[in-house]
């Protein structure tokens, strides 16, 4: 197994929280090499320290790999496809799941992961792009102790905070449960601050009294940034693990159709809960 300290790291996917990723994990000492199916995403990596690869395939002399691509189909093509990184990755090295995807996903890559000598690592995280900046992220860890404990030399680079969870697949069991409480939150921001609004309450105060009231929640704090971009996406998640339970969740149900509206009302006629 090779030295937690001296991983050889390659990501795959450098958007927007990809590159304050290899930011801090570049000024922490890691040989960071990056690949993306956007030129422009893969220069502004270069220009903060990384190196290049073609094709995820090419990144097997890294020993840890971290995955930030956006949905299901994306994750398994990049690590099962015909230039996938299992493909050309050694024994005892390890793949860093941390798109938010099923937890039946990042299972079955981890036993055919497994299956050649190499381990998964669960690992979404929490916060968004601001705490990425700083380096403030949230990981939630699924996995061994022993490969948790690699990911942790990796991971603390930019995640002030890291959560083990259990096994493989925990990690985006919490992931999924945290993200349908953000959205049922922020829809319900919604409707109270059409609500609200028709009284003609200055949002803004009422806002600074229900941060110190049970309406206190970290959707409100974080009103500027929620966008609903992936929103759809998590709920489906959710909305799949309900189904394979068996389990009826009418909240969840309602929330998943509301967010697709949602997201156009956030961008064209949200409640101004912070003035802006």
């Amino acid at each position: 197994m090779a030295n937690a300290a001296k991983e050889k790291v390659g990501i795959i996917g450098v958007g927007r929280m990809g590159q304050p990723m290899v930011k801090h994990m570049v000024n922490k000492g890691f040989d960071v090499t990056a690949c993306d199916v956007s030129k422009d995403n893969v220069e502004k990596a270069k220009a903060l320290g990384a190196k290049h690869a073609a094709s995820p395939k090419d990144l097997g002399d890294s020993s840890f790999i971290i995955l930030g691509v956006g949905y299901d189909d994306e994750v398994n093509e990049v690590v099962l496809g015909e230039n996938g990184v299992l493909a050309s990755l050694k024994a005892g090295s390890i793949i860093a799941i941390s798109s938010t995807v099923s937890p039946d996903t990042v299972k079955a890559i981890d036993a055919k992961a497994r299956a050649k000598g190499c381990d998964v690592l669960d690992a979404p995280i929490c916060r968004g792009r601001w705490f990425a900046d700083e380096g403030k992220l949230l990981a939630l860890f699924g996995g061994t102790d022993a490969v948790v404990a690699r990911g942790r030399a990796v991971y603390g680079t930019f995640a002030s905070d890291i959560s083990h969870l259990g096994d493989v697949g925990h990690g985006q069991v919490a992931k999924a449960m945290n993200n349908l409480l953000l959205w049922v939150t922020s829809i319900g921001l919604i409707e109270a601050g059409r609500v609200a609004e028709s009284t003609g309450i200055d949002l803004v105060k009422l806002r600074d009294a229900l941060m110190m009231s049970s309406g206190k929640s970290q959707a409100l704090e974080d009103w500027d940034q929620t966008s609903f971009t992936w929103a759809l996406k998590d709920m489906q998640i959710v909305s799949q693990m309900a189904d394979k339970a068996n389990l009826s969740l009418p909240l969840s149900g309602a929330v998943k159709e509301m967010v697709k509206e949602a997201r156009r009302i956030k961008a064209t006629n949200a409640p101004k809960w912070t003035g802006k």
